[in-house]
């Protein structure tokens, strides 16, 4: 029995002492809505993808946007703080798009595509977005608060978490963080 007891205590403390892995876990420190993460500590997203929703049938994937700065922005037609950002996010896609930058939209909660497809078109808003009533997409991401929308995570060209903003947006906070990010040495 003691040799039992002594393998599955090596097996405990073992396990407990085992090196974070490279995907990206969330944690807010002290509650903050903008968190910055710096090069060195950077976690990769775990793959993300999802319906189109403006066509039905085709599939939308972070990884189709390699060596890209990519813009994720959690929304919702139903959501008065995404009808009032939607503005400001197409400025900060259309001024940096350029410059390797892609957005993707992901929409929750929404039962009927209608509204959301509806949404996107009346706000010209050009790039593609995810269509996930049941907000699966973001499953994948540890600890995500995905009830807080709307809600925009920022990756650097190779796909880590470089800025995850759990609040509503201007234009004159997304762009100096998005330029900032693709600055950055490739």
């Amino acid at each position: 029995m003691r040799p039992l007891l002594a393998a599955l205590a090596l097996l405990l403390v073992a396990g407990c002492s085992a090196a974070p892995g490279d995907e990206f876990t969330f944690v807010a420190p002290g509650g903050q809505t903008k968190i910055f993460y710096d090069v060195v500590e950077r976690k990769k997203l775990p793959a993300i993808e999802g319906e189109n929703l403006l066509e039905e049938g085709k599939t939308i994937k972070v990884a189709d946007y390699r060596d890209q700065v990519v813009v994720l922005n959690l929304w919702g037609a139903w959501c008065v703080a995404c009808r009032t950002e939607a503005d400001d996010l197409e400025r900060v896609h259309q001024q940096t798009k350029d410059s390797g930058v892609r957005f993707l939209g992901i929409d929750v909660k929404d039962p009927s595509r209608t509204a959301p497809a509806d949404f996107f078109r009346d706000r010209g808003i050009t790039y593609p977005s995810i269509y996930d009533p049941a907000g699966r997409t973001l499953l994948k991401l540890r600890n995500y608060p995905r009830n807080i929308v709307p809600s925009t995570i920022v990756l650097d060209r190779q796909h880590r978490v470089a800025a995850v903003l759990l609040t509503e947006l201007l234009d004159t906070d997304l762009l100096p963080v998005v330029q900032r990010i693709t600055a950055e040495p490739r």
